[in-house]
C-alpha cells in the first residue's frame, strides 16, 4: 500500500509540510513523493526561507501505508493527529501520544499490525472512529481521565487485546467500540460513562471481567 501523495509546500530534514496559517506562522505533517521510512521524528518548530513556523498537526493520511516506517516521536507543539495519518504503518511497533495532542482522528492507526504498545497523552479528549482498528497486536490500554469520547469501532479487531482501563473522563463509548477483540479478558469502565452503544463487546468471546 503506497503513502498518499500530495501536494506539500516545503521540505526540511525530509519532512513534507503544508502551511496550515501563514499569519500565525503553523505547519501541518503531510506526505510527499517518497515514502516515510525507518525513524522520524517530528520536531516542535521548523525553519523555512527565513520564517520559524510551529509545527500543530500531523494531517490527514500523511504517513498513510508506510510500512518501512519504524518510529516516530511527535514534538510536544502537535494539537491533532488527523484522519488516517498513520493507517496500516504495519511496521510501526510504539508510540507515544503527547499531552499536547486534544483529537486523534478517524482511523489514525487503524491497520497498525506491529503496534504493542501505545500511550495516550493526558490531553488527549477525543478517539475518532475506527482510531486504533485492528492494532493486532496491541496487548493492553488505558484510556486517560482526559479523554470524553471513544468512537464507534476505535479499538475494534485488536485480537491480541487482553484488558482495557477507561478513565472516569469518558462519558461516551461508541458502537462496537472493542468488536471482535476475541483475547479480551477484563475491562474496568470509569464512573463517568453515560452511554455504552450498540454491541460494545460483540465478539469478545474470552471476557470474563467487566467493572463498571
Amino acid at each position: 500500500m503506497p503513502c498518499q501523495v500530495v501536494a506539500s509546500d516545503f521540505t526540511v530534514d525530509g519532512i513534507y509540510y503544508n502551511i496550515t496559517s501563514a499569519e500565525e506562522h503553523t505547519v501541518a505533517v503531510t506526505s510527499g513523493t517518497n515514502k516515510y521510512v525507518d525513524s522520524v521524528v517530528i520536531p516542535e518548530s521548523v525553519t523555512y526561507d527565513g520564517v520559524t513556523y510551529s509545527v500543530t498537526a500531523i494531517g490527514e493520511k500523511a504517513f498513510y501505508g508506510c510500512k518501512k516506517l519504524t518510529s516516530i516521536t511527535i514534538g510536544d507543539s502537535v494539537t491533532a493527529i488527523g484522519k488516517e495519518a498513520f493507517y496500516y504503518c504495519s511496521g510501526l511497533t510504539s508510540i507515544t501520544i503527547p499531552n499536547s495532542v486534544a483529537t486523534i482522528g478517524d482511523s489514525a492507526f487503524s491497520g497498525c499490525s506491529g503496534l504493542t504498545s501505545i500511550v495516550i497523552g493526558n490531553g488527549v479528549a477525543t478517539i475518532g472512529n475506527y482510531a486504533f482498528n485492528a492494532c493486532s497486536s496491541l496487548s493492553s490500554i488505558i484510556i486517560p481521565n482526559s479523554v470524553t469520547t471513544i468512537g464507534n469501532y476505535a479499538f475494534a479487531r485488536c485480537s491480541g487485546l487482553t484488558s482495557v482501563t477507561i478513565g472516569d473522563g469518558v462519558t461516551t463509548i461508541g458502537e462496537r467500540a472493542f468488536y471482535d477483540c476475541s483475547g479480551l479478558t477484563s475491562v474496568t469502565i470509569g464512573d463517568g460513562v453515560t452511554t455504552i452503544g450498540n454491541s460494545m463487546f460483540y465478539g469478545c468471546s474470552g471476557l470474563t471481567s467487566i467493572t463498571i
